[in-house]
């Protein structure tokens, strides 16, 4: 019996995730779930690298899922994450088809191996502007009156997910939330490894290729459709700065 229903792919940015996990699917007859917090939404092409040419394998698309599935002015939190990719792995064993987890936000690969709980706990945002008050060590000390079931597996690393810490704590004291049904996943798991300017080199090809392929008109005609700079902005990385070049900030 195979040990394994799945397989994760892993690595550094520009290190090739996208066209191994491709290729692994095209030949075990599977699925690509893209693990990209940013290629979840349809309007973001260049900037967020969907590349969907390489599932183009020998004139035979390769099936993949978590892409182009929401709108760019939609808030795509962890609980919505965790639904559709659910929904995505089921439906690939469902279909006999190998799901190969591939993409570069770490915390959704936290999401789906470590099989957090509290993620559907709605924002507190009165709570949260009287915690933006409290120093870092007064934060630690309000969540440690929490209920210490929750507070000794807190991530207190940063501010941010202190706070939140608090939020999920102080909302568990009053409320039972729905439990999230995972599918029991056990991958094989496949990190890619590359050299510092190897690494370099690839990002800064890549650049150049998006700037060329129409990156600054894509974020343009975002602009010109009625998505505010901040949006953009939020979405990070290539957005942010392109936004801020067209709006005077660089040359």
């Amino acid at each position: 019996m195979n040990p394994y229903n799945s397989i994760i792919i892993l690595g550094p940015t520009a290190s090739g995730k996208t066209r191994l996990a491709a290729h692994l699917a095209y030949i075990l007859k599977g699925a690509v779930l893209s693990f990209d917090s940013r290629q979840v939404y349809r309007q973001l092409n260049i900037g967020s690298g969907k590349d969907l040419d390489e599932f183009r394998i020998e004139n035979t698309v390769v099936p993949y899922h978590l892409i182009d599935i929401c709108d760019i002015n939609d808030h795509f939190h962890s609980y919505e994450f965790v639904k559709s990719y659910i929904i995505a792995f089921e439906h690939c064993l469902l279909n006999k088809q190998v799901p190969v987890l591939c993409g570069g936000t770490g915390l959704y690969f936290d999401l789906a191996l470590k099989k957090y709980q509290y993620i559907n706990i709605p924002n507190n945002e009165p709570l949260r502007e009287n915690l933006k008050a409290l120093s870092d060590s007064a934060l630690v000390a309000e969540l440690h009156l929490c209920p210490q079931a929750f507070t000794n597996k807190a991530d207190t690393s940063t501010r941010k997910r202190t706070i939140r810490a608090i939020e999920i704590a102080k909302y568990l004291s009053g409320n039972i939330p729905e439990t999230i049904p995972y599918p029991e996943i056990k991958p094989v798991i496949f990190g890619l490894m590359l050299s510092s300017s190897e690494r370099k080199k690839r990002i800064d090809d890549r650049l150049h290729l998006r700037m060329n392929n129409g990156l600054v008109e894509e974020v343009e005609h975002l602009l010109e459709s009625g998505i505010t700079a901040d949006r953009l902005k939020f979405l990070g990385l290539e957005y942010r700065i392109i936004t801020e070049y067209l709006s005077g900030i660089y040359d």
